[in-house]
């Protein structure tokens, strides 16, 4: 792949908000009546440790990469293997659908991008994108980009209309940088967690710098108007942030280990929190408190997936992939979770 020289972009600003190691941060949208919620499990899929999902716009699939460097398609509706593609002997952290190019991106430890065609699994490209381990990719919702973040401490954009070109790299980290992510709210801006106890938030020029401690994972969210933070730590909790005031709003205590991943519905008034300690917890976004507690068994929670548009949630786990069906009966009322585990058969 080209590789133009390029001056090194700084992020736009920075605040400190006391997390810990492993943390999460996920941006949602919450409604305004908070639903009543049927929770049913659609799919359990047994594996090696799932280390990101993804959910298809529009077939009825889960894309999952694994430790052990496969990725494989799965669809939840008729619980069946759709496709599996051996990507790499090394862990593929992150990958995603480009749904308008028929696309699976993946990035792996080897420092290699790959792009499969998912309908007939050939390889398109592939290219070593970065000097160490790469941790997360993200698809740009409309334009033919692609983030990468990597423990090499740097962030790429790539242009695949421009046969993959880095076309930008992004510089002021110390530490690993362990997630990027667009802003669903300005989709030119996007913000990238570190390790070095920082999140940066930038654009083609210029960024901010969030303090932090030791952060793993971000995403925006959008509430009356006002932007804020949903993070998840080695402390045990959740926690709400105030995106503008710097300041935590709301702590969410449950869980007995760190709380390894976080996803804030952007359809139903729930946030959802996954730990170490095997639980998913199912809070109330409006009240903020614990209306459900699952457990599949699966051991240590990983990663989620949810999508606007649908009411599904993936859960990534050490020993496997659960999908389940968020169904409101009701709306206008109080939240509280009933869960029907629907009889599937376990692949």
């Amino acid at each position: 792949m080209e590789m133009h020289a390029h001056k090194p972009q700084k992020p736009l600003q920075s605040f400190s908000l006391p997390l810990s190691s492993s943390s999460v941060l996920q941006f949602y949208i919450i409604s305004k009546m908070p639903p009543v919620l049927d929770i049913e499990r659609e799919l359990v899929q047994h594996s090696e440790p799932v280390k990101s999902v993804d959910l298809h716009p529009k077939e009825q699939w889960i894309l999952a990469s694994l430790y052990s460097g496969t990725v494989c398609i799965w669809n939840y509706h008729s619980q069946e293997l759709v496709k599996s593609i051996k990507v790499s002997e090394s862990p593929v952290r992150s990958a995603k659908f480009v749904a308008s190019k028929h696309w699976i991106v993946t990035g792996a430890d080897d420092k290699f991008i790959q792009v499969f065609d998912y309908d007939t699994t050939e390889k398109i490209t592939e290219f070593e994108a970065h000097t160490d381990f790469i941790r997360s990719v993200a698809v740009h919702p409309t334009l033919p980009y692609l983030l990468s973040a990597s423990d090499d401490m740097v962030i790429k954009l790539w242009d695949w209309e421009k046969d993959w070109e880095c076309t930008q790299m992004f510089r002021g980290h110390a530490h690993y940088v362990m997630q990027v992510a667009f802003s669903p709210k300005d989709t030119n801006t996007f913000a990238s967690a570190s390790l070095d106890s920082t999140i940066k938030v930038w654009n083609l020029s210029s960024y901010s710098r969030w303090a932090f401690e030791r952060v793993n994972y971000i995403d925006y969210f959008m509430r009356r108007s006002k932007q804020y933070l949903v993070s998840g730590s080695d402390d045990h909790t959740a926690k709400v942030w105030d995106y503008e005031a710097k300041s935590c709003v709301q702590t969410l205590k449950g869980h007995t280990n760190n709380v390894s991943a976080v996803c804030v519905h952007p359809e139903l008034t729930i946030i959802i929190t996954g730990s170490e300690d095997g639980n998913v917890h199912i809070w109330d976004g409006a009240t903020y408190s614990i209306e459900n507690t699952l457990n599949h068994g699966l051991e240590r929670v990983w990663t989620f997936g949810c999508m606007k548009g649908s009411n599904r949630v993936v859960i990534g786990y050490d020993k496997g992939t659960v999908t389940v069906k968020v169904v409101c009966p009701h709306s206008g009322v109080s939240m509280g979770s009933l869960v029907k585990e629907k009889e599937k058969k376990e692949l």
